[in-house]
């Protein structure tokens, strides 16, 4: 049996890979930069994100949480039937899930909207 020589050994340099990289979002890199102003947008990013949550949390809780108070106020309501179905049933147990649904898209949109307004602020060219 005949004793094989190991295989030459590489290197590998970290130089290398970082040329590959794509280049940097000055916006992005400025940012990161911890300064007054960039905390100051980042805080109002996150506030105005807290705001819409919120607001949208009290929608919903609006919405689907004065039902069962509606029923219980006017047990006459809680009687109509739609379709074979009792009211109650029909609006907690079928339509709730379509309006969290658009109530989770509402806000998708507005916070992206919301990350598209903060980009375009940290992003406008200085005067």
């Amino acid at each position: 049996m005949a004793d094989n020589p190991p295989p030459p050994r590489t290197r590998v340099v970290l130089g290398d890979a970082a040329g590959r990289r794509r280049p940097t979002d000055p916006a992005r890199t400025d940012l990161a930069e911890p300064n007054a102003v960039n905390e100051a947008l980042v805080k109002g990013l996150v506030r105005a994100q807290l705001a819409l949550a919120l607001r949208l949390s009290l929608v919903v809780l609006a919405g689907l949480g004065a039902l069962p108070l509606l029923f219980a106020v006017a047990p006459a309501v809680g009687e109509i039937k739609v379709y074979g179905m009792h009211l109650p049933w029909l609006l907690l147990g079928v339509l709730s899930f379509p309006f969290l649904v658009l109530v989770g898209a509402a806000y998708v949109h507005w916070a992206e909207r919301n990350e598209q307004d903060f980009t375009a602020v940290i992003r406008r060219p200085e005067r």
